[in-house]
């Protein structure tokens, strides 16, 4: 069952994913591995968590749908000298045998399918009895922020109406705990938070958004679907630009967790 990632790989869009390391995106995950793990990183996207993870056990393995952002993670293995293994692969459908890793780990790819139960199943096939599948995803409902910019609880609105429409579930987070159960795993649920308030993070998080609301597919898919139009789109891209240069602005993406023991 094939769904549309809602996102595409605009520089924008590659711009946020490198900003991810194992520590902010995966610290849930950490205590859980050793120098002889063998791990298997699905939706790698460009790496950085990847490489992080990495340097922390003993083999990886990263798959991706999208050949040119595997170019991408590849440089960055290369760049700090770690043999890890990268294939084109689709998690609905993995090419590896059953049994294959002790740890499947999967960052923000669960809420882009449209059946995310057979993937975490399918993620469970190529984990070792005894082993782990690990998730973590956001919620986009759950987002939070000040102040009150009314054109970005219109892109709040407009993103949750696209991913879906999509195949998607944007408010994965709340969700992961269900979905594991529904896949017959045993879960342990956590959750934890991205928080931008400094200036810089403002500045990064507010102008990365606005130039994906302009640029990516995101906006893109939102006029093809008669969501917005362009005028729209400038409007909300306006909105980020705004909360950015707010003094007291702030905020709060948070993510939902999952530890699965294999049975």
């Amino acid at each position: 069952m094939a769904a549309v990632y809602t996102h595409g790989h605009h520089e924008s869009v590659l711009r946020s994913h490198r900003w991810r390391t194992a520590e902010n995106s995966a610290a849930y995950l950490l205590p859980a591995l050793t120098p002889q793990t063998r791990l298997l990183d699905v939706g790698c996207g460009p790496g950085t968590i990847t490489a992080d993870l990495a340097a922390r056990v003993g083999a990886v393995t990263a798959v991706e749908t999208a050949p040119a952002v595997l170019e991408g993670a590849r440089a960055v293995a290369a760049e700090r000298g770690l043999a890890i293994e990268f294939a084109v692969d689709d998690v609905n459908a993995l090419s590896f045998a059953d049994d294959s890793f002790d740890v499947v780990h999967a960052h923000q790819v669960l809420q882009h399918l449209a059946d995310p139960v057979a993937a975490l199943r399918e993620m469970a096939r190529v984990a070792r009895p005894g082993g782990l599948v690990a998730a973590r995803d956001g919620d986009y409902a759950a987002f939070a922020w000040w102040p009150e910019v009314p054109a970005l609880s219109e892109w709040q609105d407009l993103y949750r109406r696209v991913a879906r429409a999509n195949g998607g579930e944007p408010d994965a987070g709340r969700k992961l705990l269900s979905w594991a159960r529904a896949a017959g795993l045993d879960a342990t649920a956590s959750a934890s938070t991205w928080c931008f308030a400094t200036p810089a993070d403002r500045a990064w998080w507010g102008g990365m958004w606005a130039d994906r609301v302009a640029g990516s597919a995101l906006g893109a898919r939102a006029v093809a679907l008669g969501y917005a139009d362009h005028g729209d789109l400038a409007r909300i891209a306006d909105g980020w630009r705004e909360w950015a240069a707010a003094d007291d602005g702030w905020f709060l993406v948070p993510h939902g967790e999952i530890l699965c023991r294999v049975g």
